[in-house]
């Protein structure tokens, strides 16, 4: 987002932006929410990897959308934030944000095990592996930023980190050489996801026209498929830059207003597809869904009347 955004925005425009966000944070996780309390409503889940990774990304989502909510909200309400307390968000913002491919890469891995190595995929993917492989998930997206804490240390004194800024990865982590490492991060791990996919899904493709019963194989195929469009949906936020300077000069009078539709349409929109994608496209989530809230709805209307 634009560092300058607070400074122009009339009172109504800034209430009514930071409303129509934290009201769409606010829906999304509890969607998301309801998705997490159905997982844990049932053993079953936690004993498959798929979605014990599943609800990771879940989960995942629902901290990135809440810290990027805070810090959209702190934009408007504290402009200038104590760095030690906006280096702490930025970081669990931009770790939760890399986690997201990794997740799907990990995904796609197991329905590859699944479909194309079904005699092993019990041996491998097992869910203490699979509760490894999430927490070398979280190893991985914070790498880049425990190096940019480093050269933070090694280039600013120690004042630097009880000054006030404003909120914004550029302003905490200012030197070329935090935006040489964001980027050979960004480029190292993308380059990577877009492997396993690619490479998945073709082995995917391939077992499903070899099988007798293509049904399993065919479903793990659209889902690989998918989770490369939430990828490209996931890297729109690295064009956001781009978007705005060729949008902007058409429109130069509504400057705050195209720059608050790319970070919805790029960082608060996409999360929806995580309930969507996987929740209500997979039956056996869905039924017990449904089950678990209905009852718990007849439970309420029930308990009042005694």
């Amino acid at each position: 987002m634009n560092s300058t955004v607070w400074l122009v925005d009339s009172y109504e425009e800034a209430l009514a932006k930071n409303i129509v966000i934290v009201c769409l944070g606010f829906i999304i996780n509890f969607i998301n929410g309801m998705l997490v309390v159905t997982f844990f409503s049932n053993t079953m889940f936690s004993r498959d990897s798929r979605y014990i990774l599943y609800i990771h990304l879940v989960i995942n989502d629902m901290l990135m959308i809440f810290v990027s909510v805070t810090l959209y909200v702190l934009s408007y309400a504290s402009p200038l934030v104590n760095v030690s307390w906006c280096c702490i968000l930025v970081i669990l913002g931009k770790v939760t944000f890399n986690i997201t491919p990794l997740n799907l890469a990990g995904m796609a891995i197991e329905r590859f095990i699944a479909i194309c190595k079904p005699l092993h995929h019990s041996q491998i993917c097992t869910p203490q592996r699979t509760h490894i492989f999430v927490c070398l998930l979280w190893v991985l997206g914070a790498i880049p930023f425990l190096v940019d804490i480093i050269i933070l240390l090694l280039t600013q004194p120690i004042s630097f980190f009880r000054s006030f800024v404003p909120c914004y990865p550029i302003y905490v982590f200012p030197s070329k050489a935090h935006q040489d490492n964001i980027t050979a991060s960004q480029v190292i791990y993308m380059s990577l996801v877009w492997i396993i996919l690619i490479y998945t899904y073709c082995r995917v493709l391939f077992t499903a026209r070899k099988a007798v019963s293509k049904g399993s194989a065919n479903k793990a195929q659209s889902t690989i498929l998918l989770h490369g469009v939430q990828l490209l949906l996931c890297m729109l936020s690295y064009i956001t830059p781009l978007m705005y300077i060729i949008i902007t000069p058409f429109f130069p009078q509504h400057r705050t207003k195209i720059t608050f539709c790319v970070y919805l349409f790029t960082n608060i929109l996409p999360r929806l597809l995580s309930p969507l994608i996987y929740g209500i496209r997979d039956q056996t989530f869905m039924k017990q869904m449904k089950e678990y809230f209905t009852c718990k709805v007849i439970i309420v209307k029930i308990v009042p009347s005694k």
